[in-house]
């Protein structure tokens, strides 16, 4: 039994498919199909069974795939950051995230960070969701993920970095943009462009809403905070959505962006695995983008 024998039976479970593990490892599917063989002879159980499509693991299959699942997520977080130790300054910092998040929340941190770490290859995986994010980090394809903060998740650690109080962004002859607040009562008045159903922005807020007995009218969804900002810039609906760090109301002279009080604010920042387990360099990245936001949100208004 190698390591190699198992990332391919692992890979073989999660994918349900011995040609596309086969394809990924660059070798024949013989070759992978030799990897399970070896692994149930030395076992004495079957792992796997054929399925009308595909392979399924058996139930002494799950079992060694749980196991081995673990086991090697460990190990590779243990062999990246000892061979980011060995290279110092030289290594990768792995980071998911929604697709407007960079610009809204790591710009400067990004800047920073690079000025100071020139050799450290940044990698930016995009994903539609917080949901996407928890993923990546549980198949070790993140290190790093930067999330709407939600509920505790089992194998995960959260920190929150900012709280972003809701505005309601209108274009700047909108009857409402004169408004120093907007109240419950008059959401009943608004034409709500709403956030993606998958997001869990918009589910805080729904939940919000529904505690307050109130409900927007709605007959536009967009994929991001951008786009509905946009849309209520040209006179198209309200966006209801949290006061980003990148947005600054001044620069766009047909939008304004109406306080919401009452709305608890949305919390967001970071979740790994383990914080102990990331590599410095992933340590300092984080840090790096947490303190820039740190200083925007104390600085002057």
């Amino acid at each position: 039994m190698t390591l190699d024998d198992l990332r391919a039976f692992v890979a073989v479970c999660d994918t349900g498919s011995l040609s596309a593990v086969a394809r990924d490892l660059g070798c024949t599917q013989s070759a992978v199909s030799q990897r399970v063989k070896r692994l149930e002879r030395e076992l004495g159980v079957a792992l796997l069974e054929r399925q009308p499509r595909g392979v399924a693991a058996t139930q002494a299959g799950w079992i060694l795939h749980r196991a081995a699942a673990e086991g090697l997520s460990g190990l590779d977080h243990a062999l990246r950051r000892l061979r980011d130790l060995r290279q110092g300054e030289v290594g990768t910092v792995r980071v998911t995230t929604g697709a407007t998040s960079v610009r809204h929340f790591m710009a400067a941190g990004v800047v920073d960070f690079r000025r100071r770490h020139p050799l450290v290859s940044l990698e930016f995986q995009t994903e539609n969701s917080s949901r996407g994010c928890l993923k990546a980090l549980a198949a070790n394809s993140a290190d790093l993920a930067w999330i709407t903060i939600r509920e505790p998740v089992r194998g995960v650690e959260q920190r929150t970095v900012v709280e972003l109080p809701w505005v309601l962004a209108v274009r700047a002859d909108d009857p409402l943009a004169e408004r120093a607040a907007i109240g419950p009562e008059e959401f009943a008045a608004i034409r709500h462009i709403r956030l993606p159903e998958n997001s869990l922005s918009r589910l805080r807020l729904d939940e919000h809403l529904t505690r307050r007995g109130t409900e927007a009218v709605s007959t536009t969804s967009v994929a991001d905070w951008d786009t509905a900002i946009l849309l209520a810039e040209l006179g198209l609906g309200h966006a209801v959505v949290p006061a980003l760090p990148g947005w600054r109301e001044p620069d766009r002279l047909d939008l304004r962006l109406i306080p919401i009080p009452w709305l608890p604010p949305l919390a967001a920042g970071w979740a790994v695995r383990r914080w102990e387990a990331l590599s410095p360099v992933a340590i300092e990245f984080a840090e790096t983008v947490t303190a820039d936001l740190v200083r925007r949100a104390v600085g002057p208004s």
